[in-house]
């Protein structure tokens, strides 16, 4: 099989979360922006792809088919695919690092996405809340984005997360979900306010919540959520008189009449939920539940559950806004309460 010269120019990073066709696609645009392509370019076969590049034929004609989308392809019925134009808008390179895709995180990814519509290419990573995997990712980039936009949570080492993020040019960095302290100089953020948000959310529950005498979080060890969730919950429960704990292990703690649970983990909520149901306790009324993050299920499970959860929506819509506008500032995306029949 001929090698086609296209080839140079088509990269796929493994470690990449974006998916293969966008890569593919991103690969063409950027060597069109490069004067690399021009006009009448041919382009190698949608099974010529698949077989130098070891993807699926899907991925390949996926790829094709969003560059034809937005006119940059062509094609003739047995000729295959050309370049039909070359005066593309510049794109916006961002690069995007979450420590995980949860469905909380997709929230962000997908309105991210579609706020910033076709005029930005976005290399996406998922780091596994590893702080070597971060390093690992963050030096091996390169230096050409436009943007950072970083989700730093870790389980371990996050005190020293800042050094690796203090490398990065500040007009560049956005930081998202939460602010690391000691990133210097001057960037922008999209971000909790841990401690404050779930005081204040709490303190909207405070009518629902008299009927209860102790409140109980279950916070894991080794967690990536922040401390200052923990800091937040005790703060309010000392300034309003409620006896309280922070529970590590849901399955070992005794259930009794009078208490609320807050959990932050979907796989503790079904540890508890299934505990509830197992016991005499009626949920609302003999032991409360409020969940962190808001999701649709949440809605539905037990009458509706209870929840404590930022705007996810909100955070990615934000983001694109810093980027469109280039400014640079901090943005507050304060926790909601949605009161359900659990409380």
């Amino acid at each position: 099989m001929k090698t086609s010269p296209v080839y140079k120019h088509i990269h796929f990073d493994e470690f990449s979360a974006t998916p293969k066709y966008q890569q593919l696609a991103n690969s063409i645009v950027k060597a069109i922006e490069d004067g690399k392509l021009q006009v009448e370019d041919v382009l190698p076969s949608i099974n010529e792809l698949s077989f130098e590049f070891d993807i699926c034929r899907d991925t390949a004609e996926k790829g094709y088919k969003l560059l034809k989308q937005q006119g940059i392809l062509g094609s003739v019925p047995g000729k295959g695919y050309f370049i039909k134009r070359v005066d593309v808008n510049r794109t916006t390179k961002i690069f995007l690092m979450f420590n995980k895709l949860s469905p909380h995180k997709k929230i962000i990814y997908d309105s991210l996405v579609s706020n910033l519509g076709e005029g930005a290419s976005i290399d996406f990573y998922i780091y596994n809340n590893d702080l070597a995997l971060f390093k690992k990712l963050l030096n091996n980039t390169p230096t050409d984005y436009n943007y950072y936009v970083i989700l730093p949570h870790f389980i371990e080492g996050g005190d020293t997360a800042h050094q690796i993020i203090n490398t990065i040019e500040k007009d560049k960095l956005i930081l998202i979900d939460k602010v690391i302290p000691k990133v210097n100089g001057k960037f922008s953020s999209v971000f909790e306010d841990f401690e404050s948000d779930i005081y204040g959310a709490l303190e909207k529950a405070l009518p629902h919540l008299e009927k209860y005498h102790s409140l109980k979080i279950i916070f894991p060890e080794n967690s990536y959520y922040p401390e200052e969730i923990v800091k937040g919950f005790t703060g309010f429960c000392t300034d309003y008189a409620f006896s309280y704990t922070v529970v590590h292990d849901i399955s070992a703690e005794p259930l009794k009449k009078g208490e609320v649970y807050i959990n932050l983990m979907d796989n503790d909520l079904v540890v508890l939920i299934q505990r509830i149901l197992e016991s005499k306790l009626k949920l609302g009324k003999d032991i409360g539940v409020i969940s962190y993050n808001e999701t649709p299920l949440k809605k539905i499970i037990l009458n509706g559950i209870t929840t404590i959860s930022t705007d996810f929506e909100a955070i990615g819509r934000e983001t694109a806004k810093i980027i469109q506008e280039n400014s640079q500032r901090h943005v507050h995306v304060p926790f909601a309460l949605k009161l359900r029949s659990s409380l």
